[in-house]
């Protein structure tokens, strides 16, 4: 909950259990109650649009629409990596947010140091080359949970590995207050969040048959 881009109560959990489902609804009502906030004062919903989860996207969006359309307020999307990426402040090079995908692979993208995202998000797999053209020419700060599989893998004396960040709703309040401000919104019926990748199941192996 927050307020021309303050803060006004905040409740995020990072445990990695995948609780979104049952413990969002909970939560919306924690930060209301705590910052002695009616729902009906509500003026705009901000949202993380991705990349990111597939499951907690679609929860978290879910509940921004709902929340949207039962209130008549307007959508913001805030997106995942951006916001991140605010986590740090750096007086030069280059910040890389990244974001854990499966096995050695990262959703990132990669900011200058005042915030201005200079390469595109992408999916790709980590190796011994990854992010070079940035490491040769300047520091470069990797974070998220995608940076600590990487740090056995990227050696570089420029490289700088900023463990223990995650994306949260405290830079997100400040990235929307922006974007409230120039009336920068989203389709409340059409928004869809932004996946990266398409959402693939792997069937579960057949097990042989036992003679």
């Amino acid at each position: 909950m927050a307020e021309d881009g303050v803060v006004l109560a905040i409740k995020e959990l990072n445990n990695g259990n995948y609780s979104h489902a049952e413990v969002l609804h909970v939560f919306i009502e924690d930060v209301l109650k705590e910052a002695g906030f009616a729902k009906a004062k509500i003026d705009a919903v901000a949202v993380s649009k991705g990349p990111g989860s597939y499951t907690g996207l679609r929860i978290g969006v879910s509940a921004a629409k709902g929340l949207c359309f039962a209130l008549d307020v307007p959508l913001i999307s805030i997106d995942t990596l951006t916001a991140l990426s605010y986590k740090i402040s750096a007086n030069k090079g280059v910040i890389v947010p990244m974001l854990d995908a499966r096995r050695m692979e990262v959703y990132s993208a990669v900011f200058n140091a005042n915030y201005t995202q200079i390469r595109e998000i992408k999916a790709e797999i980590i190796d011994e080359h990854s992010f070079l053209k940035y490491l040769e020419k300047d520091v470069v700060y990797f974070l998220g949970d995608g940076a600590a599989k990487c740090q056995e893998i990227i050696k570089h004396d420029n490289a700088n590995f900023v463990l223990g960040k995650y994306p949260s709703s405290k830079e997100m309040a400040v990235l929307s207050y922006k974007k409230y401000k120039k009336n920068d919104m989203e389709n409340v019926a059409y928004f869809e969040p932004f996946y990266l990748k398409d959402f693939v199941v792997i069937p579960e192996k057949k097990k042989k048959p036992i003679f």
